[in-house]
């Protein structure tokens, strides 16, 4: 056994069976060429490929540097694949999907789930996103190389209330300073020209492939071709109500007889400091899920708790599509359809606000609008036929996530993965001894 597994031939048969599978799977034949290169390394060796090494070394036997050296090139390799391919670590920043996920929740991600996308600039500095670690505004790829989008087989699609990864879909123009915010919601709250040219404030102005934008986590509430509404913050989805899930929360007026409701028992709660708001001494404001809500009511000193929503009639200007011809909030919102590939959609000036995005960045295509007629690539327009697939992601914390209700619908080629398992869970708000949330590890996602 040990002479077969050390024979040559075996090695050859193994490896190149390894990536000629890799290569099917990817459907990127020019790759094949590779397979002369592993040839090379485990039969004829006509070419020393790990050139850090010592080709004759004594003994067969490398330095101490040389075996390290070739220890982290085999690791970084080995993680780079991995990370690109199979899964991939995240961690969740914000409470815009609390009680569900929670601040310093840390997540595998699963690539396969959908099929990864391969990236489109492959050129990259490893185990990084965007930005080197030293500097906020040092790119860590190149874009020498570009691709096309492309997405590889996996085993199934998005269905409806997967938690899912995502990269931004208004993340493809950053301003430096203020990278957490939508640039085109700053240019709609500051003017153009003011973002532009107050470099001290919000800093230079830069675009990103997609496979460089922020990544985002939210649940997947409408897939392509769904009907989606809200009612009074209820969502319905093709005309039924949306599945309640345990950790779904909504910002809750508390009122008290004039004492204080007892830290120990919001802590108990998880509810963030951040998210502790105290508009008198006998008025709270707190994200609560329907249990949290049941335990605060049977509290003696909690006098009331009443759900805050805006009415229908009050238009956010800073809701999804920004046109008053859709006066939107964050509770009241559609019907609205989700586009789906294929589907051809008639054109108008009332409803181009919905799809001009679309149409003109998630689709390329040269969209103008002049004397009230439509132009797409220089003809007249008066339909559409999607392209792609697209998503409706809304955070679980509805009262406090920023999500579609924002920015729109989520393109396919802007899908990640699927979150699936917590590994590690740490509270920031705990002293050291007791930062990790025990219960929630090697837990699943729902």
């Amino acid at each position: 056994m040990k002479e077969i597994l050390s024979n040559k031939w075996f090695k050859f048969g193994i490896v190149g069976l390894i990536y000629l599978l890799w290569v099917i799977w990817i459907e990127s034949y020019v790759w094949l060429i590779g397979l002369a290169v592993i040839y090379d390394m485990y039969v004829s060796k006509k070419v020393h490929w790990a050139f850090w090494k010592k080709k004759n070394a004594p003994d067969g036997k490398q330095t101490k540097v040389v075996e390290w050296v070739d220890a982290i090139i085999f690791a970084v390799i080995a993680a780079t694949f991995i990370r690109m391919f199979f899964i991939e670590a995240y961690t969740i920043p914000t409470s815009s999907m609390e009680k569900s996920m929670l601040i310093g929740d840390y997540l595998f991600v699963s690539k396969t789930a959908y099929g990864p996308k391969l990236p489109n600039t492959p050129l990259s500095f490893p185990f990084v996103h965007h930005t080197m670690p030293f500097s906020q505004s040092q790119k860590s790829y190149v874009e020498w190389i570009k691709n096309p989008y492309k997405r590889i087989a996996g085993f199934g699609k998005v269905k409806n209330n997967d938690v899912v990864v995502f990269n931004f879909p208004e993340g493809d123009t950053v301003a430096v300073n203020v990278p957490n915010q939508s640039y085109y919601a700053l240019v709609r709250n500051y003017g153009r020209k003011r973002v532009w040219e107050e470099k001290e404030n919000f800093g230079e102005i830069i675009s990103r492939p997609v496979d460089k934008r922020e990544n985002y986590i939210k649940r997947c509430v409408g897939i392509a071709g769904d009907v989606i509404e809200l009612k009074s913050g209820q969502l319905f989805v093709n005309g039924k109500e949306q599945q309640h899930f345990p950790g779904m929360q909504y910002d809750n007026m508390v009122t008290t007889d004039g004492t204080a409701i007892n830290k120990r028992i919001l802590e108990d709660l998880h509810i963030a400091l951040e998210d502790q708001h105290a508009y008198s001494s006998n008025q709270y404001l707190f994200p609560l899920t329907q249990e949290n809500e049941q335990k605060l009511k049977a509290l003696k000193n909690v006098v009331s708790i009443k759900r805050t929503l805006i009415v229908g009639s009050n238009w956010d200007q800073n809701i999804f599509p920004f046109s008053s011809k859709y006066p939107w909030n964050v509770d009241n919102f559609g019907p609205l359809q989700i586009p789906k590939k294929g589907q051809t959609v008639k054109l108008t000036m009332d409803n181009l606000p919905l799809y001009e995005r679309i149409i003109h960045l998630y689709e390329a295509n040269d969209l103008k609008v002049k004397d009230s007629t439509i132009y797409i690539n220089g003809s007249v327009a008066d339909s559409y036929t999607f392209k792609m697939d697209y998503y409706w992601m809304m955070g679980d914390n509805r009262h406090n996530s920023a999500d579609s209700r924002y920015w729109g619908f989520v393109p396919e080629d802007h899908v990640v993965g699927k979150a699936v398992f917590i590994w590690l869970s740490m509270d920031k708000e705990q002293p050291f001894y007791n930062k990790v949330r025990w219960s929630r590890l090697f837990s699943f996602v729902h």
